[in-house]
């Protein structure tokens, strides 16, 4: 057990930390998510398209509060954030899971993961009360994805993943964090039907609003 001194110490650090933190959702000082934002990450769910036409579900537009706290755990590190993001997610994901469902997350490129300690999808897919399957890989290096358009995007990806074991008709459920396009869902459902998966279904935390519909 600490002394007292320790306690007040780490007393101060943590009061400290607070007195700069700021609200991931609206910038408020002294709270890391005020209780209005907090309010505001419920499930909207939407519903949309790839361009190959494959079906997906999000249970949230990419766009204000959410918007925020989801670029502040990829681009910050607010990792507190992933459970109440996790939980909307939960509203779309498990409703296609059963026993024998693989979860599996689109892929994290590796100097994405060396930047942030963790990889973003699969630390969503903990948070929404499922296991998942790290059974994609990616084996072609891809551009950032962010300023190109559909058609771009569908051509960066193009081939960039591949499954780490082939089975026979297993079901597979593709998560990824924030769908644009639709693009790197497409490729994750190309690379595990080639491996022998059935992809039963493609869900996201978020979609760009252009993307998809409200459900």
């Amino acid at each position: 057990m600490g002394t007292k001194s320790d306690l007040l110490r780490i007393g101060a650090e943590i009061a400290a930390f607070l007195l700069a933190a700021t609200c991931a959702g609206c910038e408020e000082p002294g709270v890391l998510l005020c209780s209005r934002c907090r309010g505001a990450l419920v499930p909207r769910p939407q519903v949309g398209a790839t361009p190959r036409g494959m079906p997906f579900r999000a249970a949230i537009p990419f766009e204000g509060v959410a918007a925020r706290c989801i670029r502040r755990l990829k681009g910050e590190g607010a990792t507190f954030l992933a459970r109440p993001l996790g939980a909307m997610l939960e509203s779309v994901l498990l409703p296609d899971v059963t026993p024998m469902t693989w979860v599996v997350p689109v892929p994290t490129a590796r100097k994405a993961f060396r930047r942030r300690g963790y990889r973003v999808p699969e630390l969503l897919v903990r948070r929404a009360h499922a296991e998942p399957q790290r059974v994609l890989r990616l084996v072609a290096g891809t551009v950032d994805q962010r300023g190109l358009g559909a058609q771009d995007r569908e051509t960066n990806v193009r081939g960039s993943m591949r499954a780490r074991r082939r089975t026979e008709g297993a079901e597979a459920v593709i998560v990824d964090d924030v769908v644009t396009t639709g693009a790197t869902l497409d490729e994750a459902a190309r690379a595990l039907e080639a491996a022998g998966f059935r992809v039963v279904a493609a869900v996201a935390l978020a979609a760009t609003p252009h993307r998809a519909g409200f459900g």
